[in-house]
């Protein structure tokens, strides 16, 4: 996975779709993110839970632990080794969902050119991405390391030709299960190694290139090309 992805429906919206019936509490707005090309180190709305609570809070992309100083803070973490590393050991109990519209990649197209996909789920559902992070807990001030990162997999079927990772994507249910404290260490892992939705859940399509610049934000951004 890259690292570049969109969020540009409402916190609501997002958050229909897991079916939780308890109140949310809910600290990025109610407006439309509007999001179209959001790059490491973005802030980013993530859904996280707190006894029974839901809590939606903006994060920034990308953690590191203190005593690795020494790198820039990475954004994904390899599901291969995020439950038993010692580099996400601080945050490993500390899941979050990262809800997303879609995420894109490039692909070598020859010639020193490089074609940006869009990759997004075959029924435009939101993407539900697995994640973990550093964030504050309720009436606790936000510190200034604060961050999170997406959990990756190896590609399968079709998308192994966009990229060689893809995030970890639960559907609705696992979603909810991964975000309740009460789910066990073991079954989280097991969710991540087995239950990530497949390769057939999802479709792609070339976009244009300005979605190579950050600084370009808008909705044609994930316009399909020829």
């Amino acid at each position: 996975m890259c690292g570049r992805l969109t969020q540009y429906r409402g916190i609501h919206d997002f958050v229909a779709v897991l079916s939780i019936p308890d109140a949310l509490l809910n600290h990025v707005g109610d407006a439309p993110l509007d999001r179209y090309n959001a790059a490491p180190t973005t802030t980013l709305a993530v859904l996280h839970q707190h006894e029974q609570a839901i809590h939606a809070d903006n994060l920034r992309w990308g953690w590191r632990p203190h005593w690795a100083k020494d790198r820039a803070p990475p954004i994904n973490a390899r599901v291969e080794k995020v439950a038993h590393g010692a580099f996400f050991r601080a945050i490993w109990r500390q899941r979050l969902i990262v809800p997303v519209d879609n995420w894109f990649e490039w692909v070598d197209s020859g010639e020193k050119s490089r074609q940006p996909w869009l990759i997004r789920r075959a029924d435009q559902a939101p993407a539900f991405c697995a994640g973990i992070g550093q964030f504050p807990a309720p009436g606790v001030a936000p510190r200034e390391d604060d961050g999170f990162v997406i959990i990756t997999a190896d590609s399968l079927g079709g998308l192994l030709d966009i990229h060689d990772r893809r995030p970890v994507v639960f559907d609705s249910a696992r979603a909810r299960e991964w975000l309740d404290p009460a789910t066990p260490l073991e079954r989280a892992e097991q969710m991540l190694l087995f239950e990530g939705e497949p390769s057939e859940a999802f479709e792609w399509y070339k976009v244009g290139k300005a979605v190579g610049n950050t600084r370009n934000q808008s909705a044609q951004l994930i316009e399909r090309v020829d």
